[in-house]
């Protein structure tokens, strides 16, 4: 058992036992560091471990990933099992086919207190997974009832409520502490106005602690203006602060999970932009892409590439003037309302998540979940900023114009491409073909 270690936090006094992973992620910021982890998964033992030793040589302060295969994510165990024994390609680590002492053996042969491993998931019911995470001594996993629900799942909210529940009370009970981070702010990749992907992080991360968990992060995923982002992500603190009191928790913020940049050189760029973002937030881990991720899965090489590239990203911001300067829209004041309007619904957090849902007091825009209202809508206005066209039934106060339209579905799939333009366009508009030689940065020099 861990002896409960004081974090100093601008808001709030906080105690908290703190394991392995947070005492890295911690470690590293108090340094000064930023964390960079990758999202890799291999379904064979022999070419994870390859991977997660790669990555622990890395030129960066890293964690290890594993991220496991689509059976494992619905439960579907015996498919996993038939694929290894045909050697049938799977696009990830099954942990539960592997079974416990595997994984265990694995992770003993490549984590330690400098190297922590998070397993990442996608599953809505996941008891299952949990139970085999804590057999197999994982030091930190992902998701929560809402964002591993809605996106990827056709399971009923109350069934991952209930289910979610019972994973929180399960590694709540280890005298180690697992860490669990919320996936809430990285709904649907992209086109979810800040406030709400706020609002859902802080809503999730009040859910663990109801459940007794006290070792956990906050996500954010980069969106399509940087002030925007930089807005979010001080909201994102500034409510964690009110709301987690005797929690340990941290901000990871995720480069942009949508429709990604085509050219090697927009996507080191659209990497770039994250990264110095994670650095002017003070968030304290970067979960990282790569040129790969808009044609197919990224080798180990290339996994090791892009974390190297955010390292001296990040290096070189850390002396620098943030040149971009936050927004000012009111994102702290819409995602409290959420939040706070959510919790006066029940009298436990799950019940009122599973009612603002289904009442469409939460609402996420294009998602088409049967539980989700899906009234709401965004837009990309004209300066690159996400706003909301439509709240539903939501209580926000929106802006009417003239000039706003509904969202057809050719302006959606123009505002689903919108970063994939910014960042291949910039560099061909700026003349900088010239840095295409850095698509592999064995320079490690910015592309600014």
């Amino acid at each position: 058992m861990n002896d409960p270690v004081r974090i100093s936090d601008p808001n709030a006094s906080r105690i908290a036992p703190q394991g392995r992973f947070s005492r890295h992620v911690r470690g590293t910021h108090a340094r000064g560091g930023l964390v960079v982890q990758p999202r890799m998964g291999f379904a064979d033992l022999d070419t994870m471990r390859k991977g997660l030793l790669a990555v622990r040589a890395a030129e960066a302060t890293g964690t290890g990933t594993i991220t496991l295969d689509s059976y494992t994510r619905v439960n579907d165990h015996d498919s996993a099992r038939q694929a290894l024994r045909t050697g049938a390609e799977l696009n990830g680590f099954p942990l539960v086919a592997h079974g416990p002492e595997a994984t265990r053996e694995l992770l003993d042969a490549v984590s330690g207190p400098d190297f922590p491993v998070q397993v990442r998931h996608g599953s809505a019911l996941p008891y299952p997974l949990f139970r085999a995470m804590v057999e197999a001594g994982v030091d930190a996993t992902e998701g929560g009832p809402v964002s591993y629900c809605l996106p990827y799942s056709r399971a009923p909210i109350r069934e991952a409520v209930e289910a979610w529940g019972r994973c929180c009370e399960l590694i709540a009970a280890q005298p180690e502490p697992m860490h669990l981070e919320s996936f809430g702010g990285c709904m649907l990749g992209q086109l979810c106005p800040p406030s709400l992907l706020v609002a859902l992080s802080v809503l999730e991360a009040l859910f663990f602690r109801e459940h007794g968990l006290s070792d956990i992060s906050l996500s954010y995923a980069q969106q399509t203006h940087p002030g925007q982002d930089m807005e979010a992500i001080a909201a994102l603190r500034r409510l964690a602060g009110e709301r987690l009191a005797q929690a340990d928790w941290h901000v990871v913020l995720y480069t942009f999970m949508g429709v990604f940049p085509r050219t090697p050189v927009g996507s080191f760029r659209i990497l770039e932009e994250s990264v110095r973002l994670a650095v002017r937030t003070g968030s304290e881990r970067l979960i990282v892409k790569t040129p790969a991720e808009a044609h197919r899965i990224p080798t180990i090489a290339e996994n090791v590439d892009a974390l190297e590239f955010a390292a001296s990203i990040a290096s070189d911001e850390a002396g620098r003037t943030a040149r971009t300067g936050a927004t000012d829209s009111g994102i702290y004041e819409e995602a409290r309302l959420l939040v706070d309007s959510t919790l006066e619904l029940a009298p436990t957090v799950g019940e009122a998540l599973v009612r603002a849902f289904g009442r469409g007091h939460l609402d996420v825009p294009y998602c088409l979940h049967q539980d989700n209202a899906n009234r709401s809508r965004a837009y990309v206005d004209a300066a690159g900023m996400l706003q909301w066209a439509e709240p539903g039934r939501m209580p926000l106060r929106v802006e009417r114009t003239a000039s706003r339209r509904p969202v057809s579905a050719k302006g959606l799939l123009t505002m689903l491409g919108f970063n994939e333009r910014r960042f291949d366009r910039e560099h061909l508009t700026h003349g900088h073909l010239r840095d295409l030689q850095y698509a592999a940065p064995d320079g490690r020099r910015s592309l600014s």
